[in-house]
């Protein structure tokens, strides 16, 4: 699996159900929200923006995208927790499986980021991130072409200590015309 075949893959709509632990803070939280993943050109103007900001040029992005999402949290019942990132691969010259993220909105940090990934054999997307006071590591795979996983590590700023960790599983959504496909094809 590369880049461009990570994002087709994670296009849609996911039913995510996530465990975040605050190790500093010795506190478990569970978060059900729902993800929106589409696809963006190219040319559009916040993925324009998003290469110029990080000092890249627009001929070596591929495959952009926006991530949606809204959720409620046990911790805070009144609270919704919603957001919206543009995120655009950058991969190495001749590489597609390793590269830059670019982030209009990190994951540690809610401040513009570009981390650096790369795909194993198995095609676990893995994203590690530095941020001005911390440093991110995210791990996403499927189980299925409709079930993927993800956990994330935040660390301190030197690597040294572990903040937090979540797991997520996510489900996509499907039509009943999909959800039947599914069930024959599997």
């Amino acid at each position: 699996m590369d880049v461009i075949e990570f994002v087709e893959c994670s296009i849609g709509r996911w039913r995510s159900q996530r465990s975040g632990h605050s190790l500093a803070m010795s506190h478990f939280e569970e978060v059900r929200s729902t993800i929106d993943i589409v696809s963006l050109p190219t040319n559009a103007t916040e993925v324009i923006e998003l290469c110029k900001s990080n000092g890249v040029d627009i001929s070596q992005a591929i495959s952009p995208f926006q991530m949606s999402w809204k959720g409620e949290s046990d911790w805070d019942e009144s609270e919704t927790l919603e957001g919206s990132c543009i995120l655009v691969p950058i991969p190495d010259k001749d590489n597609l499986k390793k590269g830059k993220l670019l982030r209009s909105q990190g994951y540690a940090e809610t401040i513009p980021a570009a981390g650096e990934y790369y795909i194993t054999e198995d095609g676990t997307f893995i994203l590690n991130t530095e941020y001005d006071h911390a440093a991110a590591e995210e791990r996403i795979w499927f189980g299925t072409p409709n079930v993927r996983f993800r956990a994330s590590f935040i660390k301190t700023s030197d690597s040294n200590g572990v903040l937090t960790a979540s797991f997520s599983s996510e489900i996509r959504s499907l039509s009943t015309e999909e959800k039947s496909a599914s069930i024959i094809n599997n």
